[in-house]
C-alpha cells in the first residue's frame, strides 16, 4: 500500500509538474508591448557621442518589446525639451521617457497634465525627485550628487592631489540648481580636500558642439597655468580633451582630465593618454530600462522602475574592457 500510494503521489506530483510548467510556456510572450505607443527623448541632437548611447539602448528596447516609438532630438537645451514635452503630452501618447534637463519648475505643469490625461512617465538622467514624488513615474539614471563626490574623492586619491592644487571645474552653473548638482559635488569634493577650485560654465550647446569649449579652457589655462585637474562635465566634452589641451599647447597627462561617461572619443583618449579617470552612468540602460518600465506599467500595471546607474569608474587600466563596446556605440 505505502509503495502504491507513493507511485501514486510521484505520478500526481509528475503531472501537475508538467501542467505548471506548461502553463507557464503558455504566458510567455513575443513583443508583448506591440500596440503601445511610446515618445523618448534622447536627449542630444542625432550622432552626438552620449545621446547615441542613449538611443542606441533605446532602439533594442522597441526591437525586443515591440512597442511604436517616436525619438524626440533636442540638443540638450532645456528650453527646447520643455517646448517638446508640451507637444509630446498634447499628441498623449500612452507613455513617455523625459529627460530631466529642464528641471522640476519646468517639468512640474507638464507632469501634471500627463497624468490627468493618463500618460504614463518615466524620466533619465537627471532625477526630479519632486515631480515624481507628486505625479509619479520613476527615474533611470545615476545619483547626481553621489556620482559627483565620488569622482572627485576617486581623483584626489588616484592622483595624489593635495592642498592649494588648482582646479578647474566645467558644469552647467549658469542654469538651475538641480542641473548642476553633479559638477557641484565634485567642485566641493575637491574644495574639501584643499584644491583651489575656480569653476567655468559650459553652456548647453557645448554639449551639442564641444568645440565650443576651445577658446574658454584655453583662456583658463593661460590664467592659470598650474591647473593640476580639469573636471568635464560630459562624454561629449571629455571626448574632446585632446583638442582642448593640443589648443592650449600641452602634452598628454599634463594636466589631469577626468569627467563622466563612456564613449569611443574618450576610449581613444584614454589610449592616447589624455583621460585619466571618468564615471560611467551606462546611458545604453537609460535608453532601455525606462522603455521597459513604461511598457511594464502599461501592459502588466507594475510600479515605475528605480534604477541607479552610476556603474562606478573607468580607468587606464580597465579602459580596454569596455573599448569594443563603446566603438559599437554600446557604452
Amino acid at each position: 500500500m505505502l509503495k502504491r500510494g507513493f507511485l501514486l503521489g510521484a505520478a500526481v506530483l509528475t503531472l501537475a509538474v508538467a501542467c505548471a510548467g506548461s502553463a507557464g510556456a503558455e504566458t510567455l510572450r513575443d513583443k508583448w508591448c506591440k500596440g503601445v505607443h511610446l515618445r523618448f527623448f534622447v536627449g542630444g541632437a542625432e550622432g552626438d557621442a552620449f545621446g547615441s548611447i542613449v538611443y542606441n539602448g533605446a532602439k533594442q528596447a522597441e526591437h525586443d518589446l515591440g512597442p511604436t516609438v517616436d525619438y524626440v532630438f533636442s540638443g540638450w537645451a532645456p528650453e527646447k525639451m520643455t517646448e517638446q514635452l508640451r507637444e509630446a503630452v498634447a499628441a498623449h501618447p500612452d507613455g513617455i521617457a523625459m529627460m530631466g534637463h529642464p528641471g522640476e519648475a519646468a517639468i512640474m505643469p507638464l507632469a501634471e497634465q500627463a497624468s490627468k490625461a493618463g500618460i504614463k512617465m518615466m524620466y533619465q538622467n537627471v532625477p526630479v525627485p519632486n515631480v515624481v514624488a507628486k505625479f509619479g513615474g520613476g527615474y533611470v539614471g545615476a545619483q547626481q550628487a553621489p556620482q559627483g563626490k565620488a569622482l572627485g574623492e576617486e581623483a584626489v586619491k588616484r592622483f595624489g592631489l593635495k592642498s592649494g592644487d588648482k582646479a578647474i571645474v566645467l558644469g552647467p552653473f549658469d542654469q538651475q540648481p538641480e542641473r548642476y548638482v553633479r559638477e557641484g559635488a565634485t567642485a566641493d569634493a575637491l574644495t574639501a580636500a584643499g584644491l583651489v577650485v575656480k569653476k567655468l560654465v559650459s553652456p548647453a550647446e557645448a554639449a551639442a558642439d564641444p568645440n565650443l569649449l576651445i577658446p574658454t579652457i584655453t583662456a583658463a589655462l593661460l590664467n592659470q597655468p598650474d591647473t593640476k585637474i580639469i573636471v568635464y562635465p560630459g562624454g561629449q566634452e571629455l571626448g574632446n580633451v585632446p583638442a582642448y589641451m593640443t589648443a592650449a599647447g600641452k602634452k598628454p597627462g599634463q594636466v589631469v582630465a577626468v569627467g563622466f561617461d563612456t564613449s569611443p572619443q574618450i576610449v581613444e583618449a584614454f589610449k592616447a593618454g589624455w583621460v585619466q579617470l571618468t564615471a560611467d552612468q551606462q546611458p545604453f540602460n537609460q535608453g532601455y530600462l525606462p522603455i521597459l518600465s513604461l511598457c511594464q506599467q502599461i501592459v502588466y500595471r507594475l510600479a515605475p522602475l528605480n534604477v541607479d546607474t552610476g556603474a562606478g569608474f573607468v580607468t587606464p587600466e580597465n579602459y580596454e574592457a569596455v573599448s569594443g563596446l563603446a566603438k559599437e556605440g554600446l557604452r
